[in-house]
């Protein structure tokens, strides 16, 4: 019987777990059919006087998208703005949702295969919007949200 050298194991692993396929360990994320998600810091973007600034502040954003399904890249997205069309990929350990809007403006969220707490995943929400008008409660600004989701299979 041959002799194992300590550490050969993890080697072993380390080698199976590189030469995988991309979203081998990512199942989960694939077979998602819902997400429940809380984005608790925002970054905000600006420009002022032609120079790019940011500020960062606590935030209390929810997201609930439904009817996810990545053969199709598809999802619905609940909320109070009606419908828009959500594009769905998984690559590897992430899923993207990239929301288009028929006025201009582009959101993406990923979740990414990372437990925070409580099984729920690492998650980030950026608007990619511009107003010349700033709004109270509206996005009128790039913005870069950072949370969790609770995944639902």
């Amino acid at each position: 019987m041959p002799r194992i050298r300590p550490g050969a194991t993890a080697a072993a692993l380390l080698v199976a777990a590189l030469a995988a396929p991309p979203g081998a360990f990512a199942q989960d994320l694939y077979d998602t059919t819902a997400l429940d998600c809380s984005f608790t810091v925002i970054a905000t973007a600006d420009w002022s006087e032609g120079e790019a600034d940011a500020s960062v502040e606590p935030s209390r954003l929810s997201l609930r998208f439904e009817e996810i399904d990545a053969d199709g890249a598809t999802a619905a997205i609940v909320g109070p703005y009606g419908a828009s069309h959500i594009i769905v990929r998984q690559t590897g350990d992430y899923l993207h949702l990239v929301q288009m809007f028929t006025v201009g403006p582009l959101y993406t969220t990923t979740v990414i295969d990372r437990e925070t707490a409580d099984g729920r995943r690492m998650a980030v929400h950026t608007r990619h919007e511009y107003t010349d008008t700033r709004l109270v409660g509206f996005t009128s600004r790039p913005e870069q949200y950072v949370g969790d989701c609770a995944v639902e299979f």
